[in-house]
């Protein structure tokens, strides 16, 4: 299994909207059609953490592949008046949200 991390700011007030937003985009086909076989979002403190898991390592490719699908960019406009870009001078895809993993340990 693979996971990306996406991080970015969100009103910690947000939480139960940006849930139920993904609740519903879940219960499409786009996390097959994307390979998604877990999502977990976490907030701390005004940061927003967007864990998706992958069945194998090209989970970020996928995303990248999706973005330009309508229900993808349904789901990204509804999230803007609750999800900002962590560091807004520097995203231009979700590619730039994401978290670079530096350590890994498997059982």
């Amino acid at each position: 299994m693979h996971s990306t991390l996406i991080v970015a700011r969100m009103a910690p007030a947000s939480a139960e909207s940006v849930a139920e937003l993904f609740r519903a985009f879940d219960r499409t086909d786009m996390p097959d059609r994307m390979g998604t076989r877990r999502r977990q979002l976490f907030a701390y403190r005004g940061l927003y953490f967007h864990l998706q898991d992958f069945d194998d390592d090209n989970g970020a490719g996928r995303i990248e592949e999706a973005k330009n699908d309508p229900l993808f960019t349904a789901i990204s406009e509804d999230l803007k008046p609750y999800i900002e870009a962590y560091d807004p001078a520097t995203w231009r895809s979700p590619a730039d949200a994401m978290a670079r993993r530096f350590y890994e340990w498997n059982a």
